[in-house]
């Protein structure tokens, strides 16, 4: 229709030519005026159209009512932009909302603080010149009406705002409650003199003192001057109490047990140390020494011990060079440290007292930790008239044969204090399978078990459980090899994770964990080893639900609850089932009926809960060529060890059975089954069904029984580990 009115107005301008009657109408004069005018209207229109689009392009504003009157965009905008002296420039145009809520004084503040920034370029008034010699948009006097402040309030936040003084600036009170220099110092006094008092506390006594305070100012002044953090960290390192302030242990063994999962971690991923966790472990470390709870040195290796041990863990080769070795590195660097000899005494094989000359050496390495030694004839021990195999002769009668010190020493002819120390020798740690043979060999199924044991002097403190302490093992399902055995004071989550950190300190890295019901695992396995699943031992699950029934009936149980019998039954099968498929659907079924059963019985319900909560753990068993489902290797070891613990009659103290803990891991690790055992493991000790090749080392004949003088065997069979 636009288009049309110019060529209706040159339509009318023809036919006024043409019939000059018709044009003097008064209708006709109407329409055509009412063309001329519409015409001008549209050209008018075009113009503006025109003179709208080249202020658009060109950036000049334009005022049409299309956009902004100002900058003639039709969105709200916002610039910030750096000036070169350094200072932000902040520009707004558009229609733009702010709602803040009236609960948090300082968000109003800071609302107040912002419309007073806000300033027109080019305008001056004098008159309203703030300090820092701006024109602010927004007077004082519409801030004290929209924000109810007055004058010098709205003064004094402008000067905090110019000094940067932001703890009175942001501070949550209200401005007659300003928190002043002398009242937080005050507040701080009387938390240092109650330092076992919190908020609450210590505002009514200031309050008692007539101190004109509110409990919104004593938190606030507690958490600038660094009180709450100070007494929040406090309270986790020690056991605070108005009588009392000591140490909490806890809060000790947590941060070793972290540190050394970190350093693990870091190790693991070739990482050094971050710097923040160095200043920590520092810190530990100190703290472990001022408090006297650093680890107690090793067990020293007897001189002679390190020579057995190079005989027998080493090379079997027959040492025929007379060079003179140091005996701690091998080194033939050495020099005589004297000219006369010593003469040494020992029994000989008949029992006839002998004499040899030996002499007193130096070692000149500088890394040797022993600068000067004896060299003794082979067979001859350091301090001891008896020679090595009377030595190897107690170990052997009083471990491998399940004796005891009063009835060896007399075999010997010795005391039996004296046989004590000799076996004790063999107590220090054995060196890391990977350090004797180059490698870590494991079927990535580990059981782990505790047993407790007898320690009447240890570090407990007085209680009722004082005198005993847990053995926690950590054994090779399939190999029965003895992985870790360490000693712990308490059987909980603490022990359960330090036992699992030193067993991946030795470079295990278990595919499944076995365990018993013991909730302590479950978390510790998950944040140890992220990797492995943690399976609970099927066998234990039934006779937990076994032992239920007869704490809750009595021994007769299944004379007097028939339905309790059908249900550890029922349970039964659906652990037993040979797929996956078949426990679930069991399981299912199990489920469904669970209302009319604990309709009947209501402590069945128990069952049930149990079920629930151990189900994943117990089901990763069913149809697995891995997971085993019980961890009978771990309660076969225990009972090893059990039967040596019990000839022992308990340990004296916690170092005697650190000792014996050690003797137990040499001579388990190295003793070949009996010939009655299982035909898969039999004649065979569980570092060579573990793979290592132990066909040069005289320790298992040792362990067999034989002396170091029988003719060892080379033909032995190599051993794979099942399920790598």
């Amino acid at each position: 229709m636009v288009v049309l009115v110019p060529w209706l107005v040159t339509a009318g301008q023809a036919v006024r030519a043409g019939w000059p009657e018709l044009a003097r109408g008064g209708y006709w004069l109407l329409a055509e005026e009412a063309l001329w005018q519409g015409q001008r209207l549209l050209l008018g229109g075009y113009l503006l159209l025109a003179l709208w689009a080249a202020g658009r392009a060109s950036g000049l504003p334009v005022g049409l009512g299309l956009g902004c009157l100002v900058c003639g965009r039709e969105e709200p905008w916002a610039r910030v932009a750096r000036q070169e002296d350094g200072r932000y420039r902040a520009e707004f145009c558009g229609h733009f909302t702010l709602t803040l809520a009236d609960t948090e004084p300082f968000r109003e503040r800071l609302l107040l603080l912002f419309v007073r920034q806000l300033e027109v370029p080019g305008t001056t008034r004098g008159s309203r010149r703030t300090r820092d010699g701006r024109t602010p948009f927004v007077r004082q006097a519409q801030a004290q009406d929209w924000f109810g402040l007055p004058h010098p309030v709205i003064s004094r936040l402008e000067r905090d705002w110019l000094r940067g003084d932001w703890p009175n600036l942001l501070s949550q009170r209200q401005p007659a409650e300003v928190l002043t220099a002398d009242l937080r110092a005050r507040i701080v006094t009387a938390c240092a003199t109650f330092p076992h008092q919190g908020i609450a506390e210590i505002y009514r006594y200031l309050r008692q003192q007539q101190v004109a305070v509110s409990e919104a100012q004593v938190r606030q002044a507690m958490a600038e001057s660094g009180w709450s953090l100070l007494r929040q960290e406090l309270q986790r390192r020690f056991h605070w109490t108005p009588e009392a302030f000591h140490f909490r242990e806890e809060f000790l063994v947590q941060e070793l047990l972290r540190q050394n999962q970190q350093l693990l971690d870091c190790l693991e991923q070739g990482q050094p140390l971050p710097p923040a966790e160095r200043v920590a472990l520092a810190d530990l470390r100190a703290l472990a020494a001022e408090l006297g709870a650093s680890s107690p040195p090793p067990v020293p290796a007897r001189p002679w011990l390190l020579r057995v041990e190079r005989l027998l863990f080493g090379s079997w080769e027959e040492v025929t060079d007379p060079t003179v070795r140091c005996p701690q590195c091998g080194s033939t660097d050495i020099g005589r440290k004297s000219g006369q000899p010593r003469m040494k005494k020992f029994w000989d094989e008949h029992q006839q007292l002998q004499e040899v000359a030996v002499y007193r050496y130096y070692c000149r390495n500088p890394a040797c930790a022993v600068k000067t030694f004896t060299h003794l004839p082979p067979g001859l021990v350091p301090y001891s008239r008896h020679r090595l195999e009377v030595h190897t002769l107690a170990f052997q009668a009083y471990a491998w044969g399940y004796s005891v010190y009063r009835r060896v020493g007399p075999a010997l002819g010795v005391r039996a204090v004296t046989v004590y120390r000799w076996v004790s020798a063999w107590g220090h740690a054995l060196l890391p399978v990977a350090a004797l043979f180059g490698m870590v060999r494991s079927s990535g199924v580990v059981g782990v078990d505790e047993k407790y044991v007898l320690v009447p002097k240890n570090d407990k403190p007085a209680g009722k459980n004082r005198r005993w302490m847990y053995v926690y093992l950590a054994v090779d399902v399939y190999t029965y090899d003895l992985l870790h055995i360490a000693l712990y004071p308490h059987n909980n989550q603490d022990s359960a994770r330090a036992f699992l950190l030193a067993l991946r300190a030795k470079g295990y890295r278990p595919r499944v964990i076995v365990t018993d019901l013991r909730r302590d695992y479950g978390a510790v396995v998950a944040q140890v080893f992220a990797q492995a699943r943690h399976h609970e031992c099927i066998f234990h699950a039934e006779q937990e639900i076994g032992r239920y029934f007869r704490d809750t009936w009595g021994r007769g149980y299944a004379e007097t609850h028939p339905e309790a019998v059908a249900l550890l039954e029922t349970v039964r099968k659906i652990l037993r089932a040979r797929t996956k498929r078949t426990a679930q659907r069991r399981y299912a079924a199990l489920r469904a009926g669970r209302p009319a059963v604990v309709q009947a019985c209501p402590p069945l319900q128990w069952v049930f809960d149990f079920l629930e909560r151990h189900w994943d753990c117990l089901v990763n068993a069913v149809e697995s060529d891995l997971v085993p489902r019980t961890n009978n290797a771990v309660e076969l070891v225990i009972r090893r060890f059990d039967q040596h613990y019990q000839n022992f009659c308990g340990f004296e103290s916690q170092t005697t059975a650190q000792v014996y803990l050690g003797v137990f891991e040499k001579l388990y690790r190295f003793t070949p089954f009996s010939d009655d055992a299982e035909p898969a493991i039999r004649g065979k000790c569980p570092l060579e069904l573990a793979g290592y090749d132990l066909r040069q080392m005289p320790m298992p004949w040792l362990c067999r029984g034989y002396s170091l003088e029988w003719p060892i065997v080379q033909e032995v069979p190599d051993a794979v580990v099942p399920n790598l």
